[in-house]
């Protein structure tokens, strides 16, 4: 791999991921399958998600992000000359070993490709569905060398651990707790890439909320970035502020959102649940229906099929729940980063519909990653930066030719 030009390699993956946007591909119609089965979404989630991520790996993308992480494609090639650095080229970090996570989709594809990209040998911890694994497969159809470069195979947290001390960096998703008993597995001198537990919220200030028919559109966006994966991942909705003082209330807001949360299972029916989130689904409802004859407003499904809770007590952390969120009524964006401080959430994106300098302070205080737009928390850029790292600068070493 050390030797194959970059370019090609990159094309290769763009030319994989072409063939994965025809939702005729078998490859793809099997994994759809799959994955439905083992996450227990709905086919449309499923589908959104493919094509969310397959859509972003082209060519000229993939190759943009190289160029300005690493200055250009070539110091991946050879020794090329810097601006300010002299003769540089940057090698593969070695061995790397990426652990997906349950819940999203595909997670484990991106860093992947920039490891293989990078000339890296890629180990990927597959989930049951196999995605992973088939989407390389069709990577290896087109560069050919590539199958003894890249591997996926089922894990076992527990009995493979050990099998960790080989990687030169290790790429893992998943909560505090696993992520220290993953770091503690490895020795001192290997890269641990971590992506731990975040959540996302909204923040709507007055100025968005002089139309109804405006902020009705807003609700929309803002129930799409709630109920796509049953509100689980990083990237759902969780929390969401309104302010105060605009022509229509928070309280407003709120019905509008759970009018447009019910509408949403037209577009993204709800997956299988479990007895045990059907069952704490049922207990916040029936709380907040309780409160609800205390001044507090609540909206849920018969079944409680989804929940909007308007202005419940401070001291209670966001729902987490499928389809679930608590509308907070703030006067400045400080009282929000107040909430979340409080209850020790990092946010890796705020949504917004309109932003002022406070709104951006409270983003970067909440240490954000992203500030979007509404209805644009599940389908990040390619090129952003993901739990506020790099795509391919993490797993390169530098060497310098100063002669």
């Amino acid at each position: 791999m050390v030797k194959k030009p970059v370019r090609s390699i990159v094309a290769a993956i763009a030319s994989a991921a072409a063939r994965w946007r025809d939702p005729r591909f078998p490859a793809c119609e099997r994994a759809r399958d799959a994955i439905s089965a083992r996450t227990t979404y709905s086919p449309p989630h499923v589908e959104y998600a493919l094509d969310s991520l397959f859509a972003t790996l082209r060519n000229d993308a993939i190759e943009a992000i190289i160029a300005d992480e690493l200055g250009c494609l070539d110091v991946l090639d050879g020794f090329t000359n810097r601006p300010g650095r002299g003769r540089v080229r940057a090698l593969p970090i070695g061995r790397v070993c990426i652990i997906s996570s349950r819940t999203t989709i595909g997670v484990a594809i991106l860093p992947a490709i920039f490891a293989l990209s990078a000339k890296c040998s890629v180990c990927i911890k597959d989930r049951e569905d196999g995605l992973a694994a088939a989407f390389f497969a069709t990577v290896a159809e087109e560069l050919g060398e590539l199958s003894d470069c890249f591997r996926a195979q089922a894990w076992d947290g527990k009995k493979d651990a050990v099998k960790l001390a080989g990687f030169d960096a290790v790429v893992a998703f998943g909560g505090d707790s696993a992520l220290a008993e993953i770091a503690n597995q490895l020795p001192f001198q290997a890269r641990l890439i971590a992506y731990g537990s975040k959540a996302s919220a909204g923040y709507v200030t007055r100025e968005a909320l002089g139309d109804e028919t405006l902020v009705l559109a807003m609700a929309h966006r803002a129930a799409r970035d709630l109920v796509l994966y049953e509100s689980e991942g990083c990237l759902s909705l969780h929390a969401l502020f309104v302010e105060r003082s605009g022509v229509i209330s928070p309280a407003r807001f709120g019905e509008l959102l759970a009018t447009a949360v019910a509408e949403a299972a037209a577009e993204f029916p709800i997956g299988s649940r479990s007895a045990r989130q059907l069952a704490r689904l049922a207990e916040a409802r029936d709380l907040a229906t309780f409160r609800a004859a205390h001044e507090q407003r609540a909206y849920a499904g018969k079944a409680a099929e989804f929940l909007v809770v308007v202005d419940p007590p401070l001291e209670e952390p966001p729902l987490f729940l499928p389809r679930a969120i608590a509308v907070h009524s703030v006067d400045r964006p400080d009282e929000a980063a107040a909430y979340l401080h409080r209850h020790r959430i990092t946010l890796e994106a705020l949504a917004v519909e309109r932003h002022r300098p406070d709104v951006l302070e409270m983003a970067t205080q909440t240490g954000a990653v992203r500030i979007a737009r509404f209805g644009t928390l599940q389908n990040p850029p390619l090129a952003g930066f993901h739990g506020a790292r790099p795509r391919i600068a993490e797993f390169v070493r530098w060497i310098v030719d100063e002669t």
